[in-house]
C-alpha cells in the first residue's frame, strides 16, 4: 500500500496565523530526507526555515513563491513513486474542494498535523449543500454555504478580526457582529467563522486547506464617504469604491494618495503609465509590505489608539558606567561590553527596585500583570522591519551574560533564526538609537507592556555642578509610559532609580 502525505504551514508561535512562501529550497521530483531544509517561510515577524518532519519525494508544490496561507495549509504533496501522477492530481484536486473521480483508487486524507492519506478503490466527492436545515435560504458558493442569520458583512472599525479572516467575510458575505472571536482580546479567526457556520448549519470548507486570496472590491455606496473632490474624481475614473480607499487626508477625508494607492495596488504594472502628465513629473517605486511591516503598522496604530502615551525625559551621566565598562573589557580580553550593555542592567535593576514598571496590560480582563523578573524586550533593526528579541532575566545576568545573549538574539534576528519565544513577550521594552547619531526621541510602547525607555546617544555636553559649567558625557533618556497602568509619578520613581544605578554602576554588581 504506498502513501500520500503533504508539507503544510507549520506554527511558530501562539500568534502565528498564517504564512508566505518566500522561496522553495528543492524542486519537484527531489528526494529529501527528515531534517532537511525544505522552504522559507515568511510570518509576520521573521523568515524561517521549514525542516521536512520525514523522508519523501516532493511530487507536487501546491503553494508557489509569494503565496500565502493559514496554518494548517497544505503547501506540497510527497508521495513514492510507485504512486501515478493521476493519483497525485487527484488528491491535490481533492484538497482544494473539486475531486477528481479516477476509476481504480482514491486517496482519503487523515487530519493530522501532517496529513496521511492511503491509496484505496476510488475518490468520493462530497455533496453539495444547498440550503440549511430550518429552510432559511444560504448563499453557496464554491464549497461555501452561508445561512442567511449570518449573511450581511459591514465594514466597521468595532470588528476585530485578523486580515484572513476579515478577506473571507467580505468576500462570502459573512455578517462579523454575529460571530464570537476565540483569539487574544476577543479576536476572530477565520476558525472562528467555519465554526459559527456550521453551527449555524451552513458549509465552510476545512480552513487548513484555504489560502489567503485577495479582498473582493466593494460594493457599498460610496457617495457619503468623505473625499476631496479630486480623489472622487479620480475614484470613478478607475472603478475604484471610496470604501476600499484608507482616509489619510485632513478631517478624515479620502484623498488623491489614498486612491492613487489603491489603483497602484491593484494594477502595479499599468499604474506609473497611467498616472503620466503631459509635463514632467516626480517618479516613484512601489514598494509592497512584507508581513512583518504590516503587523509593526497594525500593533503600533493600536497601541497609539488604545494606549495613552505620556513621556518623561531624563538625562543621565554616563562616566562612571564608562568607566566600569572600560576597565571591564580591558581586564578581561574575552568580554567586550557595550554601553548598551551596561543600560540594560541597569534597566533591569531599576525594574526591580520599581515593580510597578515591570508590567502588561491585559485588556481583555482589565488586569496588570506583574512580572517578577525583567524581561527586556531590545529593538533590534533588521532588512524587513524591526523585531524586539528579549533578555530574559536580566536582572539575574551577569553583564557578560547579557553582552552575549544579546550578541547571539541581535545576529540570529537578523538571519530570522529566532524562535517565537525568544521575541514574543517581554515585560518592558528598551530602544537605542544612539549608535546612529540621535540625541532625543519618542518611543511607542510595544503591548501590551506598560512602558518603553528610548535612549540616545552617549556625548559630551556642557553641564551646571556647583555653579561652574562643568563637561560631562551624558545620555539623554526618554520612558513612554501607558496611563491606564503607569502613573506620572510612578515613571518618575523608575528614572530616578534608573539614574541612580547608571551613576553608580556598582550597585548593579551586586
Amino acid at each position: 500500500m504506498s502513501e500520500i502525505k503533504t508539507l503544510e504551514i507549520p506554527k511558530w508561535g501562539l500568534s502565528m496565523e498564517e504564512g508566505t512562501i518566500a522561496q522553495w529550497l528543492i524542486q519537484e521530483g527531489t528526494q529529501f530526507s527528515k531534517g532537511q531544509e525544505i522552504c522559507e517561510i515568511e510570518t509576520t515577524k521573521i523568515v524561517n526555515v521549514m525542516e521536512a518532519p520525514f523522508d519523501g519525494l516532493l511530487r507536487k508544490i501546491i503553494a508557489k513563491d509569494g503565496d500565502t496561507l493559514i496554518v494548517g495549509g497544505v503547501i506540497a504533496i510527497c508521495a513514492d513513486a510507485q504512486v501515478s501522477d493521476a493519483e497525485v492530481e487527484a488528491f491535490a484536486q481533492s484538497l482544494s474542494g473539486t475531486p477528481a473521480v479516477t476509476e481504480n483508487k482514491a486517496v482519503t486524507a487523515v487530519p493530522e498535523k501532517v496529513a496521511v492519506a492511503q491509496v484505496e478503490t476510488k475518490i468520493q466527492a462530497a455533496p453539495k449543500q444547498n440550503s440549511v436545515g430550518n429552510g432559511s435560504k444560504a448563499v453557496t458558493q464554491g464549497g461555501y454555504s452561508i445561512p442567511a442569520a449570518l449573511q450581511g458583512y459591514q465594514q466597521s472599525n468595532d470588528i476585530f478580526a485578523t486580515p484572513h479572516a476579515l478577506k473571507l467575510a467580505q468576500k462570502h458575505n459573512v455578517d462579523l457582529s454575529q460571530i464570537t472571536g476565540s483569539g487574544r482580546e476577543g479576536r476572530i479567526s477565520v476558525q472562528d467563522i467555519q465554526t459559527a457556520v456550521q453551527a449555524a448549519g451552513g458549509s465552510w470548507p476545512d480552513v487548513r486547506h484555504q489560502a489567503s486570496t485577495k479582498a473582493a472590491k466593494s460594493k457599498a455606496d460610496d457617495s457619503h464617504v468623505l473625499a476631496t473632490p479630486v480623489a472622487r474624481r479620480l475614484a470613478k475614473q478607475w472603478d475604484i469604491n471610496l470604501h476600499d480607499c484608507r482616509a489619510s487626508g485632513s478631517r478624515g477625508r479620502v484623498c488623491k494618495e489614498d486612491v492613487e494607492a489603491v489603483y497602484q495596488r491593484e494594477n502595479p504594472i499599468n499604474a506609473q503609465h497611467d498616472h503620466a502628465q503631459p509635463t514632467e513629473s516626480a517618479q516613484f517605486t512601489t514598494v509592497a509590505m512584507n508581513g512583518m511591516r504590516k503587523a509593526i503598522a497594525s500593533r503600533l496604530q493600536a497601541a497609539k489608539r488604545n494606549a495613552p502615551h505620556f513621556r518623561l525625559t531624563i538625562d543621565l551621566n554616563v562616566e562612571s558606567v564608562q568607566a566600569l565598562r572600560q576597565q571591564i573589557n580591558n581586564t578581561v580580553p574575552q568580554v567586550k561590553l557595550s554601553i548598551n550593555d551596561m543600560l540594560i542592567k541597569a534597566a533591569a535593576a531599576a525594574l526591580i527596585k520599581v515593580p510597578q514598571v515591570n508590567v502588561q496590560f491585559d485588556e481583555e480582563n482589565q488586569q496588570i500583570l506583574q512580572f517578577e523578573q525583567a524581561d527586556i524586550s531590545v529593538a533590534v533593526a533588521i532588512e524587513n522591519g524591526l523585531i524586539t528579541p528579549i533578555i530574559k532575566a536580566a536582572n539575574r545576568k551577569s553583564l557578560t551574560q547579557i553582552s552575549n545573549d544579546m550578541r547571539d538574539l541581535a545576529t540570529r534576528a537578523k538571519t530570522g533564526k529566532l524562535a517565537p519565544d525568544e521575541f514574543q513577550g517581554g515585560s518592558f521594552s528598551i530602544s537605542n538609537l544612539g549608535m546612529l547619531g540621535i540625541q532625543q526621541f519618542d518611543a511607542i510602547i510595544n503591548p501590551p507592556q506598560g512602558a518603553i525607555l528610548a535612549l540616545g546617544i552617549a556625548e559630551k555636553r556642557a553641564v551646571v555642578e556647583n555653579d561652574e559649567i562643568i563637561v560631562r558625557e551624558m545620555v539623554t533618556a526618554t520612558l513612554s509610559c501607558d496611563h491606564r497602568v503607569i502613573d506620572g509619578a510612578l515613571g518618575a520613581q523608575f528614572l530616578s532609580a534608573l539614574k541612580q544605578f547608571v551613576e553608580n554602576p556598582a550597585l548593579i554588581l551586586v
